[in-house]
């Protein structure tokens, strides 16, 4: 992803407490032969037992490395999102398996639809769908995996910041808030709860130009936005910042990635000569999902970046942006509070 991220009593809550209650890119990981049985977390949303997380505790059990396997546990025991971000076959194979497994463990799949023509403007999560009616394509694929599923779907993160960047302009930008608007109302019919994403408070901080922008992208027809998507920044700083643009889009509701903002945004500018958003060093988990956020205008608290995961191979040795690192998901462990 680009500057903005690295690449989860209103809407939510009620379609929730209906039913059993209760934060880069992923890549699927098969089950082990004792794996798990599947679990929802408190939250209701679906705990997956294949996550690379619950491979790594697997792994370093077996060597004998206890203590840091239950530092792991951290995170694998919480809830956070399959990003569906390939090709269709990507959709009808790993987003199918997901949903079925989460339907089967009684839980609420949670997932980013992260597709978008242009995806990341070139940066460390490049790519998407190839054009403006393949991408139409891919999200009528997702809607009818999903649909019927209570999914909830943080939609395209950083796609309008870049509207807004002078990355995505023109001709291209105008699309983009069509296919978002397009987007929101084929997941919405699925019976998605769909959070269209607003970056964070350090990308775009001109709260009246985001607010428009989110407007021309169809915010109105969604459940709410997203904010801190694979960022750092402190739950507080993100509260404020989406209570502002709450206000400019008639009280719209939002839901924070607290997944890696444990010890708040790193320091600004290069650090070891990569971004300080990729990797940067010594930043911990941050409060666990839940739906009590303690704030009005709050739904959840989401890990929507799947913790332990590279932003990219921003310096030697790191590994490609979705890869599991879990020296880095080591860290984030040991230092969360």
């Amino acid at each position: 992803m680009g500057a903005g991220d690295m690449r989860t009593p209103g809407g939510l809550t009620a379609l929730l407490l209906g039913a059993v209650l209760l934060g880069g890119c992923s890549t699927a990981v098969e089950p082990p032969a004792t794996a798990p049985a599947a679990v929802s977390a408190p939250s209701g949303f679906y705990v997956d037992p294949a996550s690379e997380a619950a491979a790594q505790v697997t792994r370093w059990e077996a060597e004998g490395r206890t203590d840091d396997a239950e530092l792991i546990r951290r995170i694998s025991d919480q809830p956070f999102p399959l990003w569906a971000t390939g090709d269709t076959e990507q959709v009808r194979v790993e987003v199918a398996d997901y949903v079925e497994r989460a339907e089967a463990a009684d839980a609420r799949p949670l997932l980013v639809a992260y597709n978008i023509p242009h995806r990341d403007c070139g940066s460390f999560s490049a790519g998407g769908a190839g054009d403006g009616d393949s991408y139409l394509e891919w999200v009528d694929l997702l809607a009818d995996t999903i649909r019927d599923s209570d999914a909830t779907v943080v939609l395209e993160p950083d796609a309008v910041p870049h509207e807004l960047s002078g990355c995505v302009d023109g001709a291209l930008r105008d699309e983009r808030y069509e296919l978002l608007g397009s987007a929101i109302d084929t997941l919405k019919d699925a019976g998605a709860t769909v959070y269209l994403d607003a970056g964070n408070p350090g990308f775009i901080s001109d709260v009246d130009a985001l607010a428009e922008a989110l407007r021309r992208s169809g915010i109105d027809r969604a459940d709410g936005f997203s904010l801190n998507v694979a960022n750092f920044r402190s739950t507080e700083v993100n509260v404020e910042f989406g209570t502002e643009l709450s206000e400019r889009l008639d009280g719209a509701r939002f839901v924070v990635d607290t997944s890696r903002n444990g010890a708040g945004a790193p320091p600004q500018g290069d650090i070891d000569g990569a971004p300080s958003f990729c990797n940067p060093p010594d930043r911990a988990l941050g409060a666990a999902p839940t739906l009590d956020a303690g704030h009005p205008l709050v739904d959840a608290l989401l890990w929507v970046k799947r913790p332990g995961e590279s932003d990219g191979a921003c310096r030697a040795g790191e590994p490609e942006a979705g890869q599991w690192y879990p020296d880095y998901a080591l860290g984030l462990a040991e230092r969360a509070s």
